[in-house]
């Protein structure tokens, strides 16, 4: 929250503490489901798999890679330019750079939901579990955010 007493140098560094602890909240999430997929065109199963889930499981691994290459990089500006006196610039680039890794990360769950229900039970199922939680984070992450950016 703004304080009228913070200049708009504090405001920034404060902005940019804020969003690298919440980077540090989704990265762990982005690293594990990526190292889940690495793994998983080397288990024993993957010769079964049918076109479509190797397409899913495509999907997928593109959307945690992206996802993993956005968040971070918000850091790698920070590192590179961490004596720029104008942080501004930063909390900005950051800001889109995670709304967009947000969007690959929701994109390669979605996915792996698909890919796991598809391999586990039928089609269809995999479709209504994946549309589920895609309208859960699309209401969640999304739709709430903006809710309450409206309510100001």
């Amino acid at each position: 929250m703004e304080s009228p007493q913070e200049s708009p140098k504090e405001r920034h560094d404060r902005e940019l503490i804020e969003l690298l602890n919440e980077l540090r909240v989704a990265l762990p999430g982005v690293q594990v489901l990526f190292a889940f997929l690495l793994a998983v065109p080397f288990a024993r199963g993957w010769p079964t798999v049918t076109r479509f889930e190797k397409d899913v499981f495509f999907v997928a691994f593109l959307g945690a890679a992206l996802s993993s290459a956005l968040l971070i990089a918000t850091s790698s500006i920070h590192r590179i330019g961490w004596r720029v006196s104008d942080k501004e610039k930063i909390v900005r680039a950051g800001n889109l750079l995670s709304i967009a890794g947000l969007v690959a990360l929701a994109v390669a769950i979605v996915a792996v939901v698909l890919l796991v229900t598809d391999y586990i039970f039928s089609r269809a199922i995999a479709f209504a579990a994946a549309g589920s939680v895609a309208a859960v984070i699309v209401v969640t992450w999304y739709g709430l955010a903006f809710l309450l950016r409206e309510e100001r």
